[in-house]
C-alpha cells in the first residue's frame, strides 16, 4: 500500500526538541526543516485554492495588479510592478493580458512617451467585486487549519518575514512615493 502524500501522517516532520537542542544546530537533512520548501509549498496550495475558488477567470498576479491599481489608478507600469513586487517585465506582459482582458487601459504618458499609465476599465471594477465573496472563502479555506488566535499569529509572523526579508528579493516590494509631505 503506497502513502498519500497529502496524509500528513507520512509527511517527514523536522525532529522533536529532544532530538535537536535548538532548530540552528539541525543538519537540515529533513526537507521539511527548510523554510523555503515550506512557503514554496504553501505558495503551492494557496494558487491551487486561488484557483479553486475563483476559476479560471484571472490568475493571481493579475488579481494584485487590478486591486493595487485600484487603489492607485493612473500609476505607471512601473511604480506598479514594485507595489505588487513583480519585476517590470513580467508587470508589462501582465497589464498586456489584463488589456487585451478589456480590464484596464495603458495610456502613453505624454511628458515620458516610454511609460504608461494605468487605468483600471468599469469590466475591471465590476470583476474585482464579483470575486469578493470568492477571495473571502480562499481566505477562510488557507486558514482553515488554524484557530482565531493562530490565524492572527501567522498572518502577523508572515507580514513580519515578508518586510523584514523583502530587500533581499529580486523584486522587493516597493513604496508608493507621494508628492505632498505632511502638514503640522
Amino acid at each position: 500500500m503506497q502513502a498519500s502524500p497529502s496524509d500528513p501522517s507520512t509527511m517527514s516532520r523536522p525532529p522533536s526538541a529532544e532530538q535537536h537542542e535548538t532548530a540552528a544546530e539541525s543538519r537540515l537533512v529533513d526537507l521539511y526543516e527548510h523554510p523555503g520548501h515550506l512557503l514554496r509549498r504553501a505558495q503551492q496550495i494557496s494558487v491551487s485554492l486561488f484557483h479553486d475558488e475563483i476559476g479560471g477567470v484571472i490568475t493571481p498576479v493579475q488579481y494584485a495588479i487590478l486591486r493595487m491599481l485600484s487603489n492607485h489608478p493612473g500609476i505607471d507600469q512601473v511604480t506598479l510592478a514594485g507595489l505588487v513586487a513583480i519585476d517590470t517585465s513580467t508587470g508589462a506582459t501582465v497589464c498586456a493580458r489584463l488589456e487585451e482582458k478589456g480590464l484596464l487601459i495603458r495610456e502613453v504618458i505624454p511628458h515620458n512617451r516610454r511609460q504608461r499609465a494605468l487605468r483600471i476599465t468599469a469590466e475591471g471594477k465590476a470583476l474585482l467585486e464579483e470575486l469578493i465573496p470568492g477571495l473571502q472563502q480562499l481566505r477562510k479555506r488557507i486558514l482553515a487549519p488554524l484557530n482565531e488566535a493562530e490565524k492572527q499569529q501567522f498572518m502577523l509572523l508572515l507580514n513580519k518575514l515578508v518586510q523584514e526579508n523583502n530587500p533581499q528579493s529580486r523584486a522587493p516590494l516597493a513604496r508608493l512615493q507621494t508628492d505632498s509631505c505632511d502638514e503640522d
